[in-house]
């Protein structure tokens, strides 16, 4: 399978197996000891948006 070169730096929305154990695991719905790796939930992995900057006005008082 052929990938870009800056592909793993973009925004992907399907997880590897090891990012959803991490995921899971940050929010204790996962444990390494007891747990099967096998069958995991879905995660969600949104791309936060980017605000745009307001641009400001500047007045002139003459």
């Amino acid at each position: 399978m052929k990938t870009k070169s800056g592909a793993l730096r973009q925004h992907r929305n399907v997880l590897t197996r090891a990012e959803r154990i991490a995921s899971l695991s940050e929010v204790e719905h996962f444990d390494k000891d007891s747990d099967s790796p096998l069958g995991l939930v879905k995660v969600g992995h949104r791309k936060p948006k980017v605000k745009k900057k307001v641009k400001k006005v500047e007045s002139d008082d003459s």
